[in-house]
Protein backbone atom coordinates (compact mmCIF):
# COMPACT_ATOMS: atom_id res chain seq x y z
CA UNK A 1 0.00 0.00 0.00
CA UNK A 2 1.66 3.35 -1.04
CA UNK A 3 1.92 5.94 1.90
CA UNK A 4 0.16 9.04 0.95
CA UNK A 5 1.82 12.08 3.24
CA UNK A 6 -1.97 14.27 4.02
CA UNK A 7 0.60 17.35 5.08
CA UNK A 8 0.46 17.85 1.71
CA UNK A 9 -3.09 18.06 1.03
CA UNK A 10 -3.71 20.73 3.36
CA UNK A 11 -2.23 24.47 3.85
CA UNK A 12 -0.51 25.34 7.06
CA UNK A 13 -2.37 28.67 8.23
CA UNK A 14 -0.99 31.24 11.07
CA UNK A 15 -2.99 34.50 11.91
CA UNK A 16 -0.74 36.72 14.04
CA UNK A 17 -1.64 39.83 15.68
CA UNK A 18 1.17 42.37 16.45
CA UNK A 19 0.32 40.92 20.17
CA UNK A 20 -0.03 37.23 19.53
CA UNK A 21 -0.40 34.35 17.48
CA UNK A 22 -4.57 34.40 16.75
CA UNK A 23 -5.20 31.40 14.38
CA UNK A 24 -3.26 28.35 13.90
CA UNK A 25 -4.95 25.25 11.47
CA UNK A 26 -4.43 22.84 8.42
CA UNK A 27 -6.52 24.37 5.92
CA UNK A 28 -7.76 23.59 2.46
CA UNK A 29 -8.29 26.87 1.46
CA UNK A 30 -7.72 30.38 2.38
CA UNK A 31 -9.40 33.65 0.83
CA UNK A 32 -7.30 36.47 1.43
CA UNK A 33 -8.61 40.11 0.78
CA UNK A 34 -5.39 41.43 -0.53
CA UNK A 35 -4.71 45.12 -1.80
CA UNK A 36 -4.93 44.09 -5.32
CA UNK A 37 -7.82 42.06 -5.04
CA UNK A 38 -8.64 38.68 -3.20
CA UNK A 39 -6.62 35.48 -3.63
CA UNK A 40 -7.17 32.28 -2.84
CA UNK A 41 -4.15 29.98 -1.50
CA UNK A 42 -4.27 26.75 -1.22
CA UNK A 43 -1.92 23.88 -0.78
CA UNK A 44 1.18 24.03 -2.70
CA UNK A 45 0.56 27.50 -3.25
CA UNK A 46 3.56 29.16 -5.07
CA UNK A 47 5.06 31.38 -2.63
CA UNK A 48 3.96 35.41 -2.60
CA UNK A 49 3.94 38.57 -0.65
CA UNK A 50 0.85 40.55 -0.20
CA UNK A 51 -0.42 43.61 1.89
CA UNK A 52 -4.06 43.22 2.86
CA UNK A 53 -7.13 45.83 2.58
CA UNK A 54 -9.58 46.05 5.47
CA UNK A 55 -11.66 43.02 4.73
CA UNK A 56 -12.76 39.66 5.46
CA UNK A 57 -10.15 36.64 5.85
CA UNK A 58 -12.15 33.30 5.03
CA UNK A 59 -10.39 30.05 6.70
CA UNK A 60 -11.47 27.23 5.56
CA UNK A 61 -10.08 24.35 8.08
CA UNK A 62 -9.27 20.65 6.57
CA UNK A 63 -12.88 18.60 7.85
CA UNK A 64 -14.95 21.33 8.67
CA UNK A 65 -18.12 22.43 6.97
CA UNK A 66 -17.82 26.00 7.69
CA UNK A 67 -15.68 28.31 7.00
CA UNK A 68 -14.26 30.90 9.53
CA UNK A 69 -14.76 34.39 8.58
CA UNK A 70 -12.46 37.22 10.24
CA UNK A 71 -12.55 40.80 8.92
CA UNK A 72 -9.23 42.27 8.88
CA UNK A 73 -8.38 45.68 9.03
CA UNK A 74 -4.59 45.75 7.40
CA UNK A 75 -1.83 43.31 7.38
CA UNK A 76 0.67 41.23 5.51
CA UNK A 77 0.61 37.83 3.80
CA UNK A 78 3.34 35.49 3.21
CA UNK A 79 3.33 32.13 0.90
CA UNK A 80 5.87 30.06 1.81
CA UNK A 81 7.25 26.62 2.17
CA UNK A 82 5.76 26.52 5.95
CA UNK A 83 2.54 27.77 4.45
CA UNK A 84 0.44 31.08 4.60
CA UNK A 85 1.48 33.64 7.45
CA UNK A 86 -0.82 36.61 8.18
CA UNK A 87 0.18 39.13 10.04
CA UNK A 88 -2.71 41.33 10.79
CA UNK A 89 -2.84 44.91 12.65
CA UNK A 90 -6.30 43.61 14.05
CA UNK A 91 -8.48 41.40 13.68
CA UNK A 92 -12.27 40.28 14.76
CA UNK A 93 -14.54 37.08 14.23
CA UNK A 94 -17.16 38.66 12.17
CA UNK A 95 -19.52 36.16 13.98
CA UNK A 96 -19.10 38.46 16.88
CA UNK A 97 -20.29 41.57 14.91
CA UNK A 98 -23.80 43.14 15.52
CA UNK A 99 -24.89 45.72 13.05
CA UNK A 100 -27.05 47.36 15.85
CA UNK A 101 -24.11 47.73 17.95
CA UNK A 102 -21.98 49.26 15.09
CA UNK A 103 -24.68 51.37 13.63
CA UNK A 104 -25.04 53.19 17.89
CA UNK A 105 -21.19 53.69 17.65
CA UNK A 106 -21.72 54.91 14.26
CA UNK A 107 -23.90 57.41 15.31
CA UNK A 108 -21.79 58.21 19.02
CA UNK A 109 -18.31 58.68 16.80
CA UNK A 110 -20.22 61.20 14.19
CA UNK A 111 -21.58 63.10 17.39
CA UNK A 112 -17.87 63.14 18.69
CA UNK A 113 -16.41 63.79 15.05
CA UNK A 114 -19.34 67.28 15.21
CA UNK A 115 -18.22 68.39 19.04
CA UNK A 116 -14.72 67.96 18.13
CA UNK A 117 -12.09 70.95 19.76
CA UNK A 118 -9.18 69.85 18.12
CA UNK A 119 -7.92 68.43 14.59
CA UNK A 120 -6.32 65.67 16.37
CA UNK A 121 -10.03 64.76 17.65
CA UNK A 122 -11.55 65.52 14.44
CA UNK A 123 -9.32 63.16 13.04
CA UNK A 124 -9.26 60.04 15.62
CA UNK A 125 -13.12 60.43 15.11
CA UNK A 126 -13.05 60.18 11.36
CA UNK A 127 -10.61 57.35 11.00
CA UNK A 128 -12.96 55.11 14.07
CA UNK A 129 -15.74 55.98 11.37
CA UNK A 130 -14.43 54.42 8.84
CA UNK A 131 -12.98 51.45 10.67
CA UNK A 132 -16.59 51.28 12.09
CA UNK A 133 -18.46 51.61 8.32
CA UNK A 134 -16.00 48.87 7.58
CA UNK A 135 -16.89 46.66 9.85
CA UNK A 136 -20.56 47.09 9.47
CA UNK A 137 -20.24 46.21 5.54
CA UNK A 138 -19.69 42.73 7.14
CA UNK A 139 -21.68 42.60 10.37
CA UNK A 140 -25.02 40.43 10.46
Amino acid sequence: MAHTDTMADTLHFELVSPERLLMEADTDSVMVPGAEGDFMVLPNHAPMLSTIRPGVIEVQEAGKADATRLFIRAGFAEVGPGGLVVLAEECIDVADLSKADLEQRIKNTTEDLEDAKTDEARRHAEEELVHLRQLLTVAS
